[in-house]
């Protein structure tokens, strides 16, 4: 199995896989005084740095954030892989979600002016581009792509801003300090707030946000990604 160059982190200690990755791969240090989390990635040096102001503005809300560490070269990837503080604590139950609301609308009203993430597209950028981020629409059967396209003219009149993008129960964490821990910004874009807002309660625009679920999917989990689109093509 592939394992991270830790020694870049000047890191010394054991390592162990960490389960329940869909799209990277994840090992764990043990025995530090703050243990570590080294995943893979597929973003750009440039596309990890612009999580920081957004990671200012979470921090900022009261949320915490597992923020990438810069490796000994001063950059947050080395190989393919990232660097994060392991945190520990319990996810949020399905019922609890909706307390992440307050800190998620104010890191989209902080990040609002920010730039596109780069090498991705918003849901609207996809109505004309074929690709960004996970996305590549070419892959995919183009009456599949006009459905997505369809759903996502429904959302040309709403403001973007930066998105988590993945907000989950198990990517949250309760924090033995009382804090909420939002983890795995992967996916993190400028786009439409509901893409964020939908997971926690808000339930507009449900098929426009499946499209994309279904199209940043398709290459990457194909299975899930059929399933979804059976659904969305009704």
């Amino acid at each position: 199995m592939k394992t991270p160059p830790i020694g870049l982190w000047n890191v010394d200690a054991a390592i162990e896989p960490l389960p329940g990755g869909h799209r990277n791969i994840a090992f764990r240090t043990s025995g530090l005084d703050q243990d570590l989390v080294f995943k893979t990635t597929r973003r750009s040096e440039d596309a990890l740095r612009w999580l920081i102001p957004v990671w200012d503005a979470v921090e900022h809300a009261g949320c915490a954030v597992p923020r990438l560490m810069t490796s000994r070269n001063g950059v947050f990837c080395e190989q393919g892989w990232t660097c994060e503080p392991y945190f520990r604590g319990t996810h949020l139950p399905s019922d609890k979600m909706t307390t992440l609301m307050p800190i998620i609308k104010q890191m989209h009203l902080a990040c609002a002016t920010l730039p596109q993430r780069p090498g991705f597209s918003s849901a609207t950028d996809l109505i004309t581009r074929n690709s960004g981020g996970d996305v590549d629409l070419t892959t995919m059967p183009q009456d599949l792509v006009a459905t997505c396209r369809t759903h996502w003219a429904g959302l040309t009149d709403l403001a973007e801003t930066a998105i988590h993008a993945d907000i989950t129960p198990t990517n949250t964490l309760a924090l033995p300090d009382g804090r909420i821990a939002l983890l795995d910004w992967d996916e993190a874009r400028k786009d439409a707030a509901i893409f964020d807002l939908g997971p926690l309660g808000a339930g507009e625009h449900k098929l426009a946000r499946l499209a994309w679920e279904v199209a940043c999917s398709w290459t990457l989990e194909p299975d899930h990604a059929k399933r979804l689109a059976a659904y969305l093509q009704r």
